[in-house]
């Protein structure tokens, strides 16, 4: 091997070895790098159930988050909840989520959200529940929820950076 090929080799596995590691279970789309994808078991007869993960955008351009879907909901929408007044509100994301060049945008409970209505069956804690994302650069990817305990605040049932229980929406009627 010559001065310039071991350059080379040593210049690729300098960048591999710097760059930020992706896990195993993370998908990776164009740009974005889509982890931590999670629901909440669901009761027996509910109709809705949320959707959890964290899409990181590595890229010099944005993204939109524009639609989502799932064979086991009969509806599929990008949501956001918020307070006001003390009231919580929630509401679909007609125009997408951006998810802005360099930045990371969590869907966790309490606040942007994937939401699941119509439900064919139950989510059953264990289950991995597919689900294709839309964005409008990445196109469709797709992705599978590990479905967590019903009261679950984050992945493995921890409660993460969360420092009060949200309300558990998985009976709630649309």
């Amino acid at each position: 091997m010559n001065k310039l090929s071991t350059l080379l080799a040593l210049a690729a596995l300098s960048a591999v070895v710097i760059a930020a590691p992706v896990r195993a279970d993370d998908v990776k789309a164009g740009d974005l790098v889509i982890s931590q994808a999670w629901s909440r078991a669901t009761p027996s007869g509910a109709k809705v159930a949320g959707g959890f993960l964290t899409i990181e955008n590595k890229g010099a351009a944005p993204d939109k988050l524009v639609g989502v879907s799932a064979e086991i909901a009969g509806k599929a929408d990008v949501h956001e909840m918020t307070t006001e007044n003390g009231v919580m509100k929630m509401r679909p994301l007609d125009k997408g989520l951006v998810i802005e060049p360099g930045k990371t945008v969590r869907l966790a409970p309490g606040g942007y959200h994937l939401m699941l209505q119509d439900l064919k069956g139950p989510l059953k804690q264990g289950e991995k529940v597919p689900v294709t994302l839309e964005f409008e650069k990445a196109g469709k990817v797709a992705v599978s929820l590990d479905v967590q305990g019903v009261g679950a605040q984050a992945p493995g049932g921890g409660g993460g950076m969360m420092m009060k229980k949200m309300p558990d929406h998985s009976g709630m009627k649309m």
